[in-house]
């Protein structure tokens, strides 16, 4: 009976880590390495139509994903009372570096306004999947 190597058993069991850049920063590797550890979703994974639930530090955003960082966002009394169609650009530690059409964790939500440009959230504390619903229990909630 003839073994695997072990090297090719740890390929398949060992997560895939981030290994940092030697041409960024240690800052900026730091971030990156975070920005794994606390997690977050990337738009790009989830099906049209997803909703989440996305707490800030000030605020509460509902958003509905609309596929290639577009989407619906609502939570904000001044930007977005009520749904508002924006392009989702990711997050940002809070300079100029962002990840793409992803939110995560600890992070600035940042994306694009029809009215008022950019906006930038403050940092993210929770990102939550809310459960689907049929259009009949839609119409009921809505009723």
């Amino acid at each position: 009976m003839e073994s695997e190597p072990l090297n090719e058993k740890l390929e398949e069991t060992t997560p895939n880590l981030f290994m940092p850049h030697p041409n960024l920063s240690d800052e900026v590797n730091r971030n990156i390495a975070q920005s794994e550890v606390e997690g977050g979703v990337n738009l790009d994974t989830l099906p049209d139509g997803e909703v989440l639930e996305v707490e800030t530090q000030n605020r509460w955003y509902t958003i509905v994903n609309r596929g290639s960082g577009r989407a619906l966002i609502s939570g904000h009394p001044k930007f977005c009372p009520q749904p508002v169609p924006v392009r989702i650009a990711g997050s940002t530690w809070g300079g100029s570096m962002i990840k793409l059409r992803f939110i995560g964790r600890g992070m600035h939500l940042e994306f694009r306004h029809p009215t008022f440009q950019t906006i930038i959230t403050s940092r993210v504390i929770e990102i939550r999947a809310c459960p689907r619903r049929s259009p009949a229990q839609a119409e009921t909630v809505h009723s």
